[in-house]
């Protein structure tokens, strides 16, 4: 690495450092040297990507003031990281941030792990199962019968394939949220619909509020984008939002932009009620908040006693508060790149409009295959396919972690993809880089947070089930006894090959 990119200030850094706290030394376990262990909290904010490479690290004295030790430590700190390939340094130039050679770069976000990797990594660190099979090959015959017509065309559909959109709108209607096709554009999965919009609306250093947690690649998306994070915390356990907080930060902090996930919540669980649904879409029009709604996992309800609650956009009746995200990636696919935009005309008309610098549109082939799903019902049977398969696995997972980790504490939520797991008192961030070791991949608890908040947590996808699910929560148990063993750095146990 030639040089810095970017700079780290001593106060952030010591926030994100002061987060990391590991249950208290046993009798008998030796604590490391100071300069140890901040050697080693650099280096797991280092390879999580919350202190990302060739970001300049402010100098020893500033560094040792803002965590009140001595100069020394810092010192030996960053000499220990340069020795280890995670720091590099040049006089006049300061000390920036590196990975060893040979290592790859930390991934920023929660990317899946290749197809080779997967006989030796139980991977749960992407919440996406595979394709509902036989829907998949029938949408795809079916959206090569539909394809001629559309061959014979530019292929260019900034807003979305006309049948589509009108397809999505009378989804919306029959929810009970009369909808227009010209209410409705297509895009490049949700997180093209939210980048999108936070190029709309969220300017650079722009605020937004977010549930705290949130969803860590819409986080990643944001700070990229330039935008001023405000959490929000959410109500403890599976309730959902915490309405005198909200109200409050919107009352405050006039975020341009708020977003949120109501049904079945990235990562907790949560389904926030009706009430509570009114009550938010109030208070961000009185703070003329554009209230952005993801719906990404609302059919993935996987209890029979769930009673859905009425969408967010539906105690929005003028269209000026509400703007609506949807997906067909948790619920039939991650490979089915297809997610929508629900908003008022104009705020559409806006959108399509900004594309013509962005991606320009979205694939015409996965386009019909989504609106051969939505009008055969093959959608419907997809997604009950989907939700059996996260209904076996979030069983099969909480039973493995009850017998072996019963000191973890979690709620079971009756819907979504996700576990949110408080991890009796060890580091998220530790158990995740042992949990590499001992083949097991899990995303720790600060992705899904602001300045290192939820250090204690790792969200658990239900993404596998019977014997594999109970062979991960084996190697995380295996993960929580290096942490609690004070094991750093390298070596330790190998990952045993699992044969599905």
């Amino acid at each position: 690495m030639a040089q810095w990119t970017s700079a780290m200030g001593a106060a952030q850094l010591a926030r994100l450092l002061n987060s990391q706290q590991d249950r208290p030394a046993g009798p008998g376990t030796r604590r490391p040297p100071a300069y140890r262990a901040l050697a080693d909290g650099i280096r797991l904010l280092v390879l999580e990507g919350r202190v990302p490479v060739a970001a300049r690290l402010p100098a020893e004295r500033e560094l040792a003031l803002a965590l009140s030790v001595s100069r020394t430590t810092v010192a030996a700190a960053y000499e220990a990281l340069r020795t280890e390939g995670f720091l590099e340094s040049r006089r006049g130039a300061g000390s920036w941030t590196s990975v060893p050679a040979g290592n790859p770069l930390p991934a920023r976000g929660l990317e899946p792990l290749p197809p080779e990797a997967l006989g030796s990594v139980i991977d749960l660190g992407c919440a996406a199962l595979p394709a509902p099979e036989p829907w998949l090959t029938r949408a795809v015959h079916g959206a090569l019968e539909e394809l001629p017509p559309y061959a014979h065309t530019h292929g260019d559909y900034p807003a979305g394939l006309p049948a589509l959109r009108a397809m999505i709108a009378e989804r919306y209607t029959l929810r009970g949220i009369p909808t227009m096709p010209e209410q409705i554009m297509v895009t490049t999965g949700a997180m093209g619909a939210i980048d999108a919009i936070c190029h709309l609306f969220a300017g650079r250093g722009e605020r937004v509020a977010v549930e705290s947690p949130s969803y860590a690649n819409i986080l990643q998306l944001m700070r990229e984008a330039g935008a001023r994070l405000v959490p929000v915390a959410m109500a403890d356990g599976l309730s959902g939002w915490d309405m005198d907080r909200w109200r409050q930060v919107l009352r405050d902090a006039a975020p341009r932009l708020a977003y949120v996930v109501a049904d079945f919540h990235n990562p907790t669980g949560a389904l926030a009620d009706d009430d509570q649904r009114r009550r938010l879409v109030d208070a961000a029009r009185s703070a003329g908040t554009v209230l952005v709604a993801d719906e990404t996992m609302t059919e993935l309800w996987l209890d029979d006693d769930v009673d859905m609650p009425r969408p967010v956009c539906g105690f929005d009746p003028a269209g000026s508060t509400v703007i609506t995200v949807g997906s067909a990636s948790k619920a039939f696919w991650a490979g089915m790149r297809i997610g929508w935009v629900r908003a008022a005309p104009d705020v559409i008309r806006s959108l399509v409009a900004a594309r013509a610098y962005a991606d320009l549109g979205t694939p015409v082939l996965e386009q019909l295959a989504v609106n051969w799903l939505f009008s055969t019902g093959g959608w419907e049977q997809a997604v009950d396919i989907r939700r059996a398969q996260a209904r076996e696995n979030r069983d099969a997972l909480v039973a493995a972690l009850r017998r072996e980790l019963p000191d973890w504490e979690f709620e079971v939520p009756k819907g979504g993809l996700t576990l949110w797991v408080r991890t009796g008192g060890l580091s998220g961030s530790r158990l995740a880089e042992m949990g590499e070791r001992v083949g097991v991949r899990v995303p720790s608890g600060p992705r899904f947070g602001v300045d290192g908040a939820f250090e204690g947590y790792v969200r658990l996808p239900f993404t596998v089930g019977g014997a594999v699910a109970e062979e991960a929560a084996v190697r995380l148990a295996a993960a929580a006894r290096l942490v609690e063993n004070g094991v750093t750095g390298g070596g330790g146990e190998s990952p045993r090959t699992f044969v599905a």
